[in-house]
Parts: structure tokens; C-alpha cells; sequence
């Protein structure tokens, strides 16, 4: 599966710990192929929304070609990072910035979530890798209610 990670400053500490994590699951055989779309280094004054674009391209044309592709992007708070992604047809970013990993696996099962945008401001890395551990192995339920609505979402 590729997986597409982009942030900027306010993320990138938790970008490049995240591959750390990424390398481990692979040691442990996960086929996990980690596709690093920035920030390449740690600016103060970078904008999110060049790499989320670069991230959710990417994301898009797997998405079209029928690659069940994911993307994990970072921001201060995650909220503009999501607002970018959601813009793209086919992406459904769900936001984690703490308190309740449960809002995770609902986002994979009932949305089918394919981005984990997460506020690095307000989640640790152990919380992180623990939620994207949640948000790699959880299944889409498949619910026909849950269909019907993803398709109205791609209408949009």
C-alpha cells in the first residue's frame, strides 16, 4: 500500500518519526511504501498547503487507477491540512488531534477514510503512531448505508 506523508514545519518532527515507524512495520512485514511528499526540512515560514496538494495529487491518481493508497498529513492543528485534502474528489480526510482514537476507526469504517490528518500540536508520538496503527488496520464496514453515502460525497 502506498502511503503518502506531508506536512509542514509545525508537523515535520512527527513526519520524519512517522517513517521511523513506517521502517519498523516493514521490518515486521507490512508492505507499507511510504511516499514522503514534505517538507524536506524544517522551515518556519513553509506553507501546509503545498505539500498536502503534492500529497493529495498523488493520492488522487492512485484513487483513479483503482490504488487503495492512504495519505497521513500534519499541521498545527490538522484542520486546514483536511480542509485542502477534502477539496480533492475521492479523498476523505478524517481529523485526529487528540482525546479519542475512536473517531478514527469510525472514520475508516463508516467514510472509508483515506487521510489521517493529524494536529501535531496537540497529539505525542506514541499517540500518533498508536492512531495511525488504528487508521492503517481498520476495514471500511462495507455497509450499504455507508456506500450510498460516499458515493453522494463524490458527487460533490
Amino acid at each position: 500500500m502506498n502511503i503518502y506523508i506531508a506536512t509542514d514545519h509545525a508537523g515535520y518532527a512527527h513526519k520524519e518519526k512517522l517513517k521511523i515507524f513506517f521502517e519498523e512495520e516493514n521490518r515486521k512485514g507490512h508492505l507499507y511504501k511510504v511516499i514522503d511528499c514534505g517538507a524536506y526540512e524544517l522551515d518556519l515560514n513553509d506553507d501546509y498547503t503545498v505539500y498536502i496538494h503534492k500529497a493529495m495529487l498523488a493520492l488522487t491518481r492512485d484513487w483513479q487507477i483503482g490504488e487503495m493508497s492512504r495519505a497521513i498529513i500534519f499541521g498545527g492543528s490538522g484542520q486546514g491540512e483536511a480542509m485542502v485534502a477534502n477539496r480533492y474528489i475521492g479523498v476523505r480526510a478524517t481529523t485526529y488531534y487528540g482525546y479519542d482514537t475512536e473517531i478514527v476507526r469510525l472514520g475508516r469504517e463508516h467514510n472509508d477514510a483515506n487521510v489521517l490528518s493529524i494536529g501535531a500540536r496537540f497529539v505525542g508520538p506514541i499517540e500518533m503512531c498508536n492512531v495511525v496503527r488504528i487508521f492503517l488496520e481498520t476495514a471500511f464496514s462495507g455497509d450499504e448505508r455507508h456506500v450510498r453515502r460516499i458515493a453522494q460525497i463524490n458527487l460533490s
